[in-house]
């Protein structure tokens, strides 16, 4: 594990799916419910790769809200396995994010973070379905840009330009917190950002539900309250 000198920053942003909810455990329960009635049981894997896979294609084209984005996927990820969805099922799964869960450690390492530095959340998602999210993690972010805030998704660095623009502090005082080395790990080293990949796969193959890519974080630690452990 590399060091990385906290003192350097005065605030943290943060992925939240994948990093601080547990998007894939999410995902997989979501989609399974609409593929095991059909007698299709794909491995987890196949699965979230097939869903990454799906997303990044959507994200990549025009803008769409987030509920359309999954239920495109829902659609896509169907028809790669030869199936058909109901327009019921594909709204199902479109608003499963409010029950997707937190990370069991998110909310007291967010919590002991806050104590020390201010906290942003720059997010793949649009605004309601993030703060039903929010509610599951127990902490106020100082800032909070959506993908809906500003029309378009990760990688894309608008995002993180926003992000600059409405936050009082230098980028060079900012550190970047995220699971999904193609959604931020990318954009915001390309920006100059500071970052630390918590790497919630480190014990499992493949990329699973983000498409796999290469970046060099300053950090990498498996879960939140090893960072926290060693910022606070």
């Amino acid at each position: 594990m590399t060091e990385l000198d906290f003192n350097r920053f005065d605030a943290m942003t943060f992925d939240c799916y994948g990093t601080l909810i547990d998007w894939e455990t999410g995902i997989e329960r979501g989609l399974r419910a609409l593929l095991d009635p059909r007698g299709i049981r794909p491995t987890a894997d196949h699965l979230l790769e097939t869903f990454a896979g799906a997303e990044a294609a959507t994200e990549a084209g025009p803008y769409l809200r987030y509920r359309e984005v999954l239920a495109r996927c829902a659609r896509d990820v169907a028809a790669a396995y030869g199936a058909e969805l109901a327009d019921e099922e594909v709204a199902a799964f479109a608003g499963s994010v409010a029950d997707w869960p937190a990370f069991p450690d998110s909310a007291d390492a967010l919590a002991r973070l806050h104590e020390r530095f201010r906290l942003g959340v720059i997010t793949n998602c649009d605004d309601d379905l993030f703060a039903a999210s929010n509610a599951r993690l127990g902490v106020t972010f100082d800032w909070v840009i959506t993908a809906q805030q500003v029309g378009a998704y990760k990688p894309s660095l608008l995002g993180f330009e926003t992000a600059f623009a409405r936050m009082d502090v230098p980028r060079e005082r900012i550190l970047h917190v995220a699971q999904s080395l193609f959604h931020d790990h990318v954009p915001a080293r390309a920006l100059g950002l500071a970052t630390v990949w918590v790497d919630r796969r480190h014990d499992r193959p493949g990329s699973g539900a983000t498409p796999p890519a290469t970046a060099s974080p300053d950090l990498v630690v498996p879960d939140m309250a090893t960072l926290a452990d060693l910022a606070v």
